[in-house]
């Protein structure tokens, strides 16, 4: 039996067989049934759990993953940090992402979230979210800029 439950930064956490681990969804084939064969994979990319169908789960988890699944669907995945300034109460970003090259801003209160391992969410003021999956992945710039707001 899995149960899910979002804890701390809006991270996914897995309990399987009494072990609680934090997981993120892998939906898997096919596209066309997106409740249905998602992974549950830990920090370190193994998989934890499958889960056949959304609907197999009690109803705060399939509630939950559905949360997550939703938020990861609408969340540019940032590639390179071009330049973050800043303004009276903004931060502008010039980002390239997977989708390719964005400008967004956040508040100067608005700080890269922690999900799991060194994979970080950002909110602009627009409400779009942006997520660095690996620090590790950016290129020197990249990592200096997002770790001034890190630390």
């Amino acid at each position: 039996m899995i149960t899910l439950a979002i804890k701390k930064n809006q991270q996914l956490y897995a309990t399987v067989d009494g072990k609680e681990t934090p997981v993120t969804p892998r939906r898997c084939f096919p596209w066309q049934e997106p409740e249905r064969f998602i992974s549950l994979v830990n920090t370190e990319k193994k998989e934890v759990a499958l889960v056949h169908a959304i609907d197999d789960l009690d109803p705060a988890s399939a509630e939950a993953l559905r949360e997550v699944l939703t938020l990861m669907g609408f969340t540019l995945q940032i590639t390179r940090i071009e330049s973050i300034t800043k303004e009276i109460e903004i931060r502008n970003w010039q980002v390239q992402t997977v989708q390719g090259p964005r400008t967004f801003q956040t508040e100067l209160d608005e700080w890269p979230r922690k999900i799991s391992g060194d994979r970080y969410l950002i909110r602009d003021v627009c409400g779009d979210m942006y997520s660095v999956d690996e620090i590790d992945a950016l290129d020197k710039k990249s990592r200096d800029l997002l770790w001034r707001l890190l630390e």
